[in-house]
Order: structure tokens, then C-alpha cells, then sequence
């Protein structure tokens, strides 16, 4: 029947048709680029590391505590733990749809920080923290130095101090990592027998470091109440934490009965060096690469891969001549080439729903 009216009457359907394409034109350019809300269910990260344990440890001292905490709060339909060889723990905690992932981020937040208490030193001074972000990768960015002029070390501190922060300001980006050689920190290599030939353990160097290697204030002289014949207030600066070789080789460890000093350079070697070497990307041309992973909310990931991509290079060409943008990877790519990106060696992943968990070797 309808058909039929338009049939008998081609000026009016022609009218009809013309009007619609040019209302599409015009609601074109004004239409949201998602129609549709979020089919996704919003998740929260928890992260953090043990430095020196193994992915069991970090089940045992990290993961037990937080999940027991966390386990069960308003909304959560599930969650998902991997612990890593490495020391580092990862939980994700996936929320019913529809709800506030700000709220969510508030709930889960509370409730690790009152699991803290339980953690090992070593984890609280890490610290542990909290995020939203999607399990989904957007894209991941090779950095390289065409020319071979830096290291791997460079480039991976370059991206995480010139990059990171630029790529991190974009509208719905979750969380940019940075892979490769890792940032720069100052290694100390003991030597075993020479710790046992002075009567030392490895926590002595340690607690020398601590006590010795500090940022302290020195105060001031000639401040109130002061005679009348003082005239100046001076403000004292005096050397803070140690930033050179040379000056974590000269701490004193321990003193003999003779008044002979032991130095950390007795007992060891000091070396500038990378924080940790567990992330190297065996991909990269000849390891000098620093790999930036980005990872997003859940709307909108094909724009923003186009807008991080015109970031990424204008950050790179801004920056150091002798670094190049290599490669990307889009959004697709990267859910099938980072399945599993927790690191090499052994790792853990735990699935708890309410009421159960499930241990994966």
C-alpha cells in the first residue's frame, strides 16, 4: 500500500529522497562519533611491585591481601589477578554495566587502602595504585635511534620524561606504558665474599645507604629571636641525596676497631644503569628501543588511535633529532600481540568470582 502511493506520485518520493540525503549531510557533521552507550563493562586496575619476589611471594604477600579486601565490593561482577616473575601485580576488577566508573574507582580505592597495612615495606614504599583503565590496548609506539646514537636506556627514559606526560593529557587515554630497558637508577653489585671476609650482610650496605644517602634540611642561622647586633639571616644548603658514582662508593659501611672505614667500593661495584632489565624488547633493532603502550577508555579508540598518532609525531619531531617514531600498531594488532604482556618467566593468574578462585600455572 505504501509502496504503491509513492509509486503513483515520483515528484513527491523524488522530494522526499532529496530532503533526506541533505538532512543526513547537514546531521553529519553534528552526529556523535559513538551512537551507542558502552556494551563494555567498566574495570578498574590495581598495580604495583615486590621488588626481588617471585610470582608465588607476590601471591602470598600481595595478591592475598588486596583480593581479600577487594572481593566483593558494590558492583563487581569479577576480577582478575596476574602475578609475574618480575615482582609486578596486576588486578582488574570488572564492574556491572551502567556503572560510574568514577564511584567504582572510589570503592576499589578504599578498599586497597585497607589492605596496605598488610603489605610487605617493600610493596607500601613501591606504592600501590589504583586507575581505570580498559584490559583492551589501543596501540603500542616503537621509539629507535636511526643513527644508533642512544641506547636503549636513553630512549626508554627519553619516552617516559618527553612522551608519556604529552600522550597521557589526551582526552581518553587510560595509561601509557613504557617498555624497554626501564629508567635510570644507580646499581650496586655486591660481592658475597668479600661481605663475608669483613663480617657484613647485605642489609648493613643497605641501611648505610638509607642512613647516609638522605634529603635533609640544615636550617637557618641568625633567625628569631636573635640579638640585636645580628644583622643577616642565613638560609644553610648543604649536599643532598647522592646523584653520582663516585659518591655512593665513598658511603661508610662500618668502621674496624683500628678506625679503618669500609666503603660500599670494598664491598661491591656502583654503576649508572637501568632500574630493571626484565622488560627488554627482544623485537627492537638491536635493543635500542623504548616501546610505549597505550592503553584507553572503551569509546571512541578509532579516533583517538588518529589523534595519538598525530601526538606521537609531533613529540617525536619537537624532541631529539636522533630519535624516530619506527612503528605502531593498531588497536586490533595489539589485542592479538599482547595476549600476553606481563613479562618473560613464570606468572600467575588468578580469576576470583564471588565465592571461588582459580589458580593458574
Amino acid at each position: 500500500m505504501i509502496s504503491k502511493f509513492f509509486i503513483e506520485r515520483p515528484v513527491l518520493a523524488n522530494v522526499l529522497a532529496i530532503l533526506m540525503v541533505v538532512i543526513g549531510g547537514v546531521a553529519l557533521l553534528r552526529l556523535a562519533v559513538a551512537q551507542y552507550p558502552n556494551v563494555v563493562p567498566p574495570t578498574i586496575s590495581v598495580t604495583t611491585r615486590y621488588p626481588g619476589a617471585s610470582a608465588r611471594a607476590v601471591v602470598d604477600t600481595v595478591a592475598l591481601p588486596i583480593e581479600q579486601q577487594v572481593n566483593g565490593v558494590d558492583g563487581m561482577i569479577y576480577m582478575q589477578s596476574y602475578s609475574a616473575s618480575d615482582g609486578s601485580y596486576t588486578l582488574i576488577v570488572t564492574f556491572k554495566i551502567g556503572m560510574d566508573i568514577n564511584f567504582a574507582q572510589v570503592l576499589v580505592q578504599n578498599r586497597v587502602s585497607s589492605a596496605l597495612a598488610q603489605l610487605p615495606q617493600a610493596v607500601q614504599a613501591q606504592g600501590v595504585t589504583v586507575q581505570q583503565k580498559s584490559t583492551a590496548i589501543l596501540q603500542f609506539v616503537t621509539l629507535t635511534s636511526p643513527d644508533d646514537r642512544y641506547d636503549s636506556l636513553f630512549l626508554a627514559n627519553y619516552a617516559t620524561i618527553t612522551l608519556q606526560p604529552e600522550l597521557a593529557r589526551l582526552p581518553g587515554v587510560g595509561q601509557v606504558n613504557i617498555f624497554g630497558a626501564g629508567q635510570y637508577s644507580m646499581r650496586i653489585w655486591l660481592d658475597p665474599n668479600k661481605l663475608y671476609a669483613r663480617s657484613l650482610t647485605t642489609e648493613d650496605v643497605v641501611t648505610a645507604l638509607k642512613g647516609q644517602n638522605q634529603q635533609v634540611t640544615a636550617g637557618q642561622l641568625g633567625m628569631p629571636p636573635a640579638p640585636d647586633t645580628q644583622a643577616f639571616q642565613y638560609t644553610l644548603d648543604i649536599a643532598g641525596r647522592f646523584d653520582d658514582v663516585s659518591q655512593f662508593e665513598n658511603i661508610v659501611v662500618k668502621t674496624e676497631s683500628n678506625g679503618q672505614m669500609v666503603h660500599v667500593r670494598d664491598v661491591g661495584r656502583v654503576e649508572l644503569g637501568a632500574q630493571t632489565y626484565s622488560g627488554q624488547d627482544g623485537a627492537a633493532r638491536e635493543e635500542l628501543s623504548a616501546r610505549a603502550r597505550l592503553q584507553h577508555s572503551l569509546r571512541h579508540h578509532h579516533l583517538r588511535a588518529r589523534v595519538h598518532q598525530g601526538s606521537m609525531e609531533d613529540a617525536v619531531r619537537g624532541g631529539d633529532p636522533g630519535a624516530d617514531r619506527d612503528r605502531g600498531v593498531s588497536a586490533g594488532l595489539a589485542r592479538d600481540a599482547g595476549a600476553d604482556d606481563h613479562g618473560s618467566g613464570h606468572h600467575y593468574r588468578r580469576v576470583r568470582r564471588h565465592g571461588g578462585a582459580r589458580l593458574y600455572d
